[in-house]
Parts: C-alpha cells; sequence; structure tokens
C-alpha cells in the first residue's frame, strides 16, 4: 500500500511519448520530470508496450521494457500489471484517458477533454477511447480522475455520472523552455498557429480570416504542427513539425498567435506564446477562457470576420497590443509544472485512501 510518508513507486502512461509530437506528451514527459524533481525520494517509472526515446538527468526516472512475452502483449490486461510488478509499482497513472482492467493498486486517469465525445469527425481515430473509457469510468477502475481545468470537471462529472470528489482540476503549465527570446529571423511579420491539423482547430476559419486581412496587411501565416496538407499560396507557410526549442523564437517573433479553437480541454499552447509575451488571439472556449482570462484577444470561433478583424488590428498596430501582453506575462507566471506536480501527488495520496477503503 502506498504510505504517505515513506518512499513509492509510481508508474505513468507513456504511450503519448511513442508519437513525435502532441500535447498529451507533453504533459506526460513534463510531469513525469517534475514529479521525479519535488520528490526526489520516490522512484517514477515511464511505461508502455511501445517503445520511446527517455532524456533527463533525473536519477529516479525511469523507462520501462515493454513486453518480454507473447502473453504480455496484451498490454493493458496482462503486461502492464506484471511490468508493474517487476518494478514494485503501487499506483499507475494513466495519462491518456486508460488505467488497467485488473484493479490491483490505487490508479489515476487524466482525462484531457471531451472531445471523443463531443463529435466524432474531430478524432475519427479516437474510437478506442470513446468505447473504453466510459466503461473504466462506469466500473471504477479509475480510483481518481484529474483533468486539466474546472470546465472539463464539471462535464466529466456531469457525463459520467462521476462522484464529484473523485474528480479534481489540475491545470497544466507552460515548460521552462517557453520565455520571451529573440524573435526568428524573419523578412516578412507573420501570424501564427501551432496544433495539429484537425477539424476542432478552425483551421479552414483561420485562413478565411487571415486572407480578408491580409487585403489590408502584409502579414504571413506561419502553421506548425502534424498534418498540414495545404495547397500552397502566396504568404502561408506550412512547417510542418518543428522542435521544442524552435517554439519560442517563433513565439516571440509572431504579431499575433492564433488559435480560434471550437473546442479544447485546456490550450496548453495559448499558455505556451503568452509564457512567450506573445499576443494570442484565441476563441471564446470555456477552458481556454479559463486559462488565459484577461490576458487574450478573444473572438467568437465561429465569427470570421471579427476574427479576421483582430488580425488585422494585430498586423496594423502591432505596438498596440504591449498591455495585452505583459498581462499575458503576468498570468503565465501562475503556472508551473511543479505546481502542477504537486497538486497531482495529493491526487495520489486520495486515490490510495480511497483505494484502501474500496
Amino acid at each position: 500500500m502506498l504510505s504517505y510518508t515513506s518512499a513509492v513507486t509510481i508508474a505513468l502512461d507513456a504511450t503519448p511519448l511513442t508519437v513525435s509530437t502532441g500535447g498529451v506528451g507533453r504533459y506526460t514527459l513534463e510531469l513525469a520530470r517534475a514529479l521525479a524533481s519535488e520528490y526526489p525520494e520516490d522512484q517514477y517509472w515511464l511505461l508502455s508496450d511501445q517503445s520511446f526515446s527517455l532524456s533527463h538527468d533525473l536519477p529516479n526516472l525511469h523507462a520501462g521494457e515493454g513486453p518480454r512475452n507473447p502473453a504480455e502483449r496484451k498490454w493493458w490486461l496482462w503486461g502492464l500489471d506484471r511490468e508493474m510488478q517487476r518494478r514494485g509499482v503501487e499506483l499507475f497513472h494513466g495519462t491518456d484517458y486508460s488505467v488497467p482492467y485488473l484493479p490491483q493498486r490505487p490508479s489515476v486517469m487524466t482525462l484531457h477533454d471531451l472531445s471523443p465525445w463531443l463529435d466524432q469527425t474531430w478524432q475519427p481515430g479516437a474510437s478506442r477511447v470513446r468505447r473504453r473509457t466510459p466503461r473504466l469510468l462506469r466500473m471504477g477502475l479509475a480510483t481518481m480522475v484529474i483533468t486539466p481545468t474546472e470546465t472539463v470537471r464539471r462535464a466529466a462529472i456531469d457525463r459520467f455520472q462521476l462522484a464529484p470528489d473523485r474528480v479534481v482540476a489540475i491545470p497544466l503549465a507552460a515548460g521552462e523552455l517557453f520565455k520571451p527570446v529573440a524573435p526568428a529571423s524573419s523578412a516578412v511579420p507573420y501570424f501564427l498557429f501551432v496544433g495539429t491539423h484537425e477539424p476542432r482547430k478552425n483551421i479552414a476559419r483561420l485562413l478565411e480570416a487571415w486572407r480578408e486581412a491580409r487585403k489590408t496587411t502584409a502579414v504571413d501565416l506561419v502553421l506548425a504542427g502534424r498534418a498540414h496538407a495545404l495547397a500552397a499560396e502566396p504568404g502561408l507557410r506550412v512547417l510542418g513539425e518543428v522542435p521544442d526549442s524552435a517554439l519560442p523564437g517563433l513565439y516571440s517573433g509572431a504579431r499575433a498567435c492564433v488559435f480560434p479553437s471550437l473546442y479544447e480541454g485546456f490550450g496548453l499552447t495559448v499558455l505556451e506564446a503568452m509564457q512567450c509575451g506573445a499576443l494570442v488571439i484565441t476563441s471564446r472556449d470555456p477552458a481556454i477562457l479559463e486559462v488565459s482570462g484577461e490576458a487574450a484577444l478573444h473572438v467568437d470561433a465561429e465569427d470570421t470576420r471579427a476574427l479576421a478583424e483582430a488580425m488585422r488590428a494585430a498586423g496594423v498596430n502591432p505596438d498596440g497590443f504591449a498591455e495585452v501582453r505583459q498581462r499575458a506575462l503576468a498570468r503565465a507566471a501562475q503556472f508551473s509544472w511543479q505546481k502542477t506536480a504537486r497538486l497531482t501527488k495529493q491526487v495520489y495520496d486520495a486515490a490510495t485512501r480511497a483505494f484502501s477503503h474500496s
């Protein structure tokens, strides 16, 4: 049983680290590093049935080996539990909507948002999550649930009929890498979007608004992230995936970072841009509003004209939004992965108490 005073061994699902980019992967790695740093007496294992790379200098953060035989390839049913037995794991944290089927120890599930259930066209590849996660929650296999915002917490409680004391909102953070830096060199001013090309990110409307704004202000549009397969046109720059090290320069140099999302669970790129001192133009999505407060310009996600007007204003008068940029820096300073780790550890303790009384 997990003790509240002695050293413990905790496993986190490393599956999100098997893809090259993405907010869930960033959450998993940053949280694991912060936990290992904040609680050096504990041991943390990142476990997955797929290969992933792990680079760090923390002696108490480890990568597991994955399946060792054909039976363990049934990872969530058998393999994961056997790997945790080998490592002496006392609690499991499913960082991406999943926990084991066998309730051998307390578990915590992070429910990042409800997008898999709100519109299937947003995430057509999430059919397994749509089927499996509600079943895990209904069966009580996740001892505790973490959401990144109160917005998602309330929605999860309502949709899955969860006990309110079983669900805790813990905000994410932008890593220390994200800070104002010398802008990435660019002869032409630009607006920036960072993220994957999926329907809820509202890329089509962003392009339409940018084309309208470009009629009166010569500002390019830069898209950074996976799967932006768009036809070439003047002023549109599609970078594809970029290393994390390049993002602060891109954020810092943009006339504005534009994120007109139809739906988010947190909006990590919004916070990253704010921490770089960027002017952020984003939607009135409730979770984004919860995170950004009054430190960004908000427009209706479906109002192309309002989005174009905000982009035009930022393009024509970049110095006119200095106060918003300062508010962004101040707001972003309220978030840190260290705080996220401490709050998460409290949930681990609560899960252990609940599991011991079940």
